[in-house]
């Protein structure tokens, strides 16, 4: 099978469980996001072993991050990916693990900071009241269909590139394309709803349109860094979870705080 129709395959499959498990919410969602922070975080251990992140102390990390979230909101959240820090040095203590301090316990919040965090605040976004549903569910379509849109819009158009350094297939024409998908699908998803103007809608649309391939570019230097082309290959043609996940830690977090900025809860 070609990677394309493998991308074709798995995002047919993965799709619906997905939005089916946001859109129950709770701890269903919890246990979906767990999961694949879970799986990213080995992906990313895989990636950076050289700088022998302490994953033990990320995993546990994680987990009070998101378990911090589900019963006590963003403050018990934020609680829960600092023991990270905490748990990191300590058993930096006790282990055999040749790079200095900075470097394995600096790796280690790092994967929870990007992973957890992010999964963290897409749970935050679901939990919104009254409309929590709806928050989701716009954010993560959004993203992926800037993603897909900006995908087939360079493969298509593209002739300059965005990021040559960093993440040399991507291009401006497909970063046009991917922005004007993200902003329709957030002004359609938010027209004629007793919630936020149509203008907070293109906004948002505009910060996810501009955090997604932050993120997306975020993974691909790190990738760079350590010399891998993908995370993983468990998804097939989509490479692993974190190769999935990259826009979307980013796109929650700059769409919580869009949404705060705007009253909207």
């Amino acid at each position: 099978m070609t990677s394309f129709w493998s991308r074709v395959v798995v995002g047919a499959a993965l799709l619906p469980v997905t939005l089916g498990l946001v859109w129950l919410g709770g701890w269903w969602m919890f246990a979906l996001v767990a999961i694949a922070a879970l799986m990213a975080l080995h992906e990313y251990a895989g990636m950076t072993k050289r700088l022998a992140p302490l994953m033990a102390a990320a995993y546990l990390g994680a987990l009070l991050t998101l378990i911090g979230e589900r019963l006590g909101g963003v403050d018990w959240m934020v609680a829960g990916f600092l023991s990270t820090l905490v748990f990191a040095f300590l058993l930096k203590g006790i282990a055999e693990t040749r790079p200095p301090t900075t470097v394995s316990v600096g790796a280690t919040v790092l994967s929870v900071g990007w992973i957890a965090l992010g999964l963290g605040y897409a749970m935050l976004l679901r939990d919104i009241p009254e409309h929590g549903r709806l928050a989701a569910f716009t954010v993560l379509i959004a993203v992926w269909a800037g993603d897909t849109f900006a995908y087939f819009g360079g493969r298509l158009l593209g002739r300059h590139k965005l990021a040559p350094a960093t993440s040399p297939g991507k291009t401006w024409e497909g970063f046009v394309i991917g922005t004007a998908a993200t902003i329709f699908v957030c002004f359609v998803a938010l027209y004629d709803q007793d919630w936020v103007p149509i203008w907070e809608s293109v906004v948002l649309g505009a910060v996810i349109a501009i955090a997604g391939p932050i993120g997306d570019l975020f993974e691909s230097a790190i990738k760079r860094d350590m010399e891998v082309k993908d995370s993983g290959q468990v998804l097939g043609g989509h490479g692993g979870m974190l190769d999935r996940l990259d826009a979307i830690l980013f796109a929650c977090v700059a769409s919580y705080y869009a949404l705060l900025a705007f009253g909207a809860f």
